[in-house]
């Protein structure tokens, strides 16, 4: 990606004070959203840092890894299959609890989401601390889906979430902070 580009996005994201509480900084990504162009350079930025033409699913996380991962999938010509809290499923689920700072959750997928055997590409919005992105990627895994890589549009570095989801396939992040 354009280095004018990627400048052109990260100016984009709002930073918001104390949200959800205070001394936290947020990244608000709403307003790239919001704009078609630089949604449409996140997407390819985010497929093209991964290097994949082509791949059987694309798995995005509740609830912003969604619209990030069905526009991928639209766009590598794959399937879309969503990681949510646990509950929110209609169908028959595998689960998967992970802890968090406080405490611990639960996210779920649907038993026939993936087949064994299956290439697929792990989006999100946010990389932090990495739980939830490793709960996904070990459910991919109980499936037998081979991960070909892990995409995220923001990544907070200083969190060390990057640790906890190497492994099955490279980790890309397009805008590091």
């Amino acid at each position: 990606m354009a280095p004018d580009t990627l400048d052109s996005i990260r100016r984009t994201i709002r930073d918001v004070p104390d949200f959800p509480k205070p001394g936290i900084l947020f990244k608000d990504i709403t307003p790239v959203l919001a704009n078609p162009a630089l949604l449409a350079q996140t997407i390819d930025g985010m497929i093209e840092a991964t290097g994949i033409t082509k791949v059987d699913k694309v798995v995005g996380i509740d609830a912003r890894g969604f619209i990030f991962g069905a526009l991928i999938a639209a766009r590598l010509g794959a399937g879309f299959i969503p990681v949510r809290k646990k509950g929110k499923l209609p169908w028959q689920t595998r689960g998967v609890d992970y802890a968090l700072e406080y405490g611990t959750n639960s996210v779920e997928m649907h038993l026939d989401a993936i087949t064994p055997g299956e290439t697929v590409l792990l989006a999100d919005d946010l990389l932090a601390t990495g739980g939830t992105a490793a709960a996904a990627l070990h459910l991919i895994g109980q499936a037998g889906g081979r991960v070909l890589g892990s995409t995220f549009f923001i990544e907070l570095a200083f969190l060390g979430g990057r640790e906890k989801v190497s492994g099955p396939g490279p980790v890309h992040s397009l805008i590091t902070y």
